[in-house]
């Protein structure tokens, strides 16, 4: 009896280190899986306000049954402001954090059809920056993410 009480007060600290030593990656492995949600999310909403852009574009942009596409300057602000704010107004709060009406494009790639385009900044939950630990320049988290829609006119 007493061998076996040594050996269980040797090995008392050796789950608490092995703990120590695996909650970093396990962390590290729940905030990853945590961003890349927050990113498919910003993403997804992206790409559904740029459809309704596109489509707002659709049927606002055609000039009568010729397939000629006309986007003036109203019909532009309206549609960004429809990406942006969610209303043609522009009123409100942004459907994103930091986008702006500027970070839209409207164009007519071919007769017939209408193309959106976004650029949105995406800003990880930690910030713009991670620490390098004196291990080189300072990596900056920050990236664009990129969407298109390509709608025809109706």
């Amino acid at each position: 009896m007493i061998r076996g009480c040594r050996k269980q007060r040797r090995e008392r600290g050796v789950a608490m280190v092995e703990f120590m030593i695996v909650l970093p990656v396990v962390l590290f492995i729940m905030f990853g899986v945590t961003e890349i949600g927050r990113v498919l999310i910003r993403y997804n909403t992206l790409t559904k306000a740029l459809q309704d852009g596109a489509r707002h574009a659709s049927v606002y942009g055609l000039a009568g049954s010729t397939q000629v596409v006309n986007i003036d300057a109203a019909l532009n602000n309206e549609i960004r402001n429809l990406v942006v704010y969610g209303n043609t107004a522009g009123t409100g709060t942004p459907l994103l954090d930091g986008l702006i009406p500027g970070q839209v494009t409207v164009t007519v790639p071919q007769a017939g059809w209408i193309q959106v385009d976004a650029s949105y900044p995406y800003v990880p939950a930690m910030g713009t920056r991670i620490p390098s630990f004196g291990l080189g320049a300072t990596p900056t988290m920050v990236f664009n993410l990129d969407a298109s829609v390509t709608m025809r006119a109706l």
